[in-house]
Formats: structure tokens, C-alpha cells, sequence
């Protein structure tokens, strides 16, 4: 099964919890009157698309309805999917980081697939030919470093770290050293993620960020926050947290397999204009993909998917 057939058996709860009520809006209301509207809202907010997003949807699909005459239900449910495409812009330069020297930092509270997101990263670079360098910065689970460790010998990508319980400025500072020393194209940086002690986790992703600033002052700079998908709206909480700490430039959003939450992609982009960059639905290192739009709206609506270009 292909990626898009993953995202469309992924988002089957999401589906169910979604687009069955969207579709019996369509089908049981004869006109576009205020009611219509209601209802259509209501069921985007009950299904983790989020206040803000949905209000934007609703006046973008009111605006579209009057602009092409449109005067039955039935007749703007892709206009409907259009504006929550409009809703998910990446941006032009989304992936530049790829084409750069360039220090990616990961963060996210503990347990939402940080390391392995970290991992799969790495996997995808090297295929792409990049010399990637990765920094195991979390350095309070001596699980994480012993998880990175796998990541590496199975990616073949170089590891910087050191014990459990060491300075995590200090792995960063020592990553930094060699990825300028042996001409890395990315370092990855993975962190220790312990939003229960909010301000330790600020001083020290502040310091990390200006050891980042002082010891590699041309590199791009990515940071990817972690979210997973099956929290739903707490995700939103969660980045609210980390976007106080740093400047996030964009979303890794895991387990969008067998969620029925998976409208949050939607939500967080409209609420925060922060871009949901790469979706997880699954194990393998190819189960961590680039976000693309058109596919998860495609999937969510379960619309066919035109022949894929090889």
C-alpha cells in the first residue's frame, strides 16, 4: 500500500467522525440558508478542526456560494473541500532546509514520537544524499540515546551524544563542532521534552538556541515541533507552550493512523499559521512523509486520487 492508501485507511476514524455528518448536512438540507450553516459549523468544530479554522472555512464557502450563484447543498460540498484546502497552505519555501546548511531542532513533550520522528528524518535525508549528522540532546531518558543510536546504525547516519543525565547544551555544542568540521548538510538535534517544569525547559532551549546562534551563526535554522494527533485539541495546548519557549517553523504530526482527531492538521494551521510539514502513519521510515494538501484532504474525503507520476 502506498502512502496515500495509508493516509486514506489512516483517516478512517477521522472520516467517520467528520465527513459522514458533513455528508448528511449535504444530502438532508434543500437550501444554503442559515441553518445549513450552522449545522456544517458545528460539525467541523466537534470534529477537532477548531473554532478558528472553521470560521474561515464558513466565510470562505459563504463567499464562493455568492460568487457562483450556487443555491443548492449538494452543489458546493467541493467547494467546501477547496476552502479547507485554502486553509493549509505549506508556503514556498517549507523544505529549505533540505538545500541549505542547515540545524533542525526537534522538540515536542515526551512521548509523542520525537526520537523516532528524528530518526525517519534522517532515513529520508540520507536517501536524498545528505550528509546528516544527528545530536541526541535528550539526554534525561537514556532511552532516547540508546533509541538514537539504533536510528543511526540503521540509517547510517553519524551520532553526536554523550551520557545520560550530561549537559544537553553541551551535545548541541559538540554537534555543532563537528557537523561544521566534517561539512554536514543537517544537523537534527533531538531534545528532552519535560513540559511539567516549564521553566527549565525555556532556559534550556534558550541556551541551546543561543549556542545555536553564537557557534553557527550561517546555518538555516529549522524547529520542528512534534505533535500527536490522537491528543487533539491538547496538541494546540502543547505548541501554545513551546511556541512561548522558541520560534517554531513548522509541525511533524504523528499517529494519524486510527485517530478520529486528525482534523487538528487543519486547526493548528489556521489557528497559529504555523505549517503542518511532515504526517506520520505508521512504523516504517517511509511512513513519516512530507505533507501535502491536496493528498490529505483527498484522503480525509476519501475523493480519488488521480493516478500517481512515478
Amino acid at each position: 500500500m502506498g502512502f496515500f492508501g495509508k493516509l486514506v485507511s489512516g483517516l478512517a476514524k477521522t472520516r467517520d467522525n467528520i465527513v459522514s455528518g458533513i455528508d448528511s448536512i449535504f444530502s438532508g438540507f434543500s437550501e444554503l440558508d442559515d441553518d445549513f450553516y450552522d449545522e456544517l459549523e458545528e460539525t467541523l468544530i466537534m470534529g477537532d478542526i477548531g473554532v478558528t479554522a472553521t470560521e474561515k472555512i464558513i466565510d470562505d464557502l459563504k463567499e464562493k456560494v455568492k460568487e457562483e450563484k450556487i443555491k443548492k447543498p449538494a452543489d458546493c460540498k467541493e467547494l467546501l473541500i477547496n476552502s479547507i484546502k485554502d486553509q493549509m497552505s505549506l508556503g514556498e519555501n517549507a523544505y529549505e532546509f533540505e538545500n541549505r546548511k542547515s540545524v533542525v531542532l526537534v522538540i515536542g513533550v515526551n512521548g509523542v514520537g520525537k526520537t523516532t520522528s528524528v530518526g525517519k528524518l534522517a532515513g529520508h535525508l540520507k536517501e536524498m544524499d545528505k550528509k546528516v549528522i544527528m545530536a541526541a540532546a535528550d539526554t534525561f531518558r537514556a532511552a532516547a540515546i540508546e533509541q538514537l543510536t539504533e536510528w543511526a546504525n540503521r540509517t547510517g547516519t553519524e551520532i553526536i551524544s554523550q551520557s545520560e543525565g550530561s549537559d544537553p547544551a553541551a551535545v548541541i555544542f559538540d554537534a555543532l563542532a563537528a557537523a561544521k568540521a566534517r561539512k554536514a548538510d543537517v544537523l537534527l538535534c533531538d531534545t528532552a521534552g519535560r513540559l511539567h517544569n516549564k521553566k527549565n525547559l525555556m532556559a534550556e532551549l534558550k541556551k541551546i538556541d543561543r549556542i545555536i546562534e553564537r557557534e553557527y551563526p550561517d546555518a538555516y535554522r529549522e524547529n520542528l515541533i512534534v505533535l500527536d494527533a490522537t491528543t487533539g485539541q491538547n496538541a494546540l495546548a502543547q505548541l501554545r507552550e513551546f511556541k512561548e519557549v522558541t520560534d517554531i517553523t513548522g509541525i511533524i504530526l504523528t499517529k494519524m493512523d486510527g485517530t478520529a482527531k486528525g482534523g487538528i492538521a487543519i486547526a493548528i494551521q489556521a489557528e497559529y499559521g504555523i505549517p503542518v510539514k511532515y504526517i506520520g502513519v505508521g512504523e516504517k521510515v517511509e511512513d513519516l512523509q512530507k505533507f501535502n494538501t491536496d493528498d490529505f484532504v483527498n484522503a480525509l474525503f476519501d475523493v480519488a486520487q488521480p493516478e500517481e507520476e512515478n
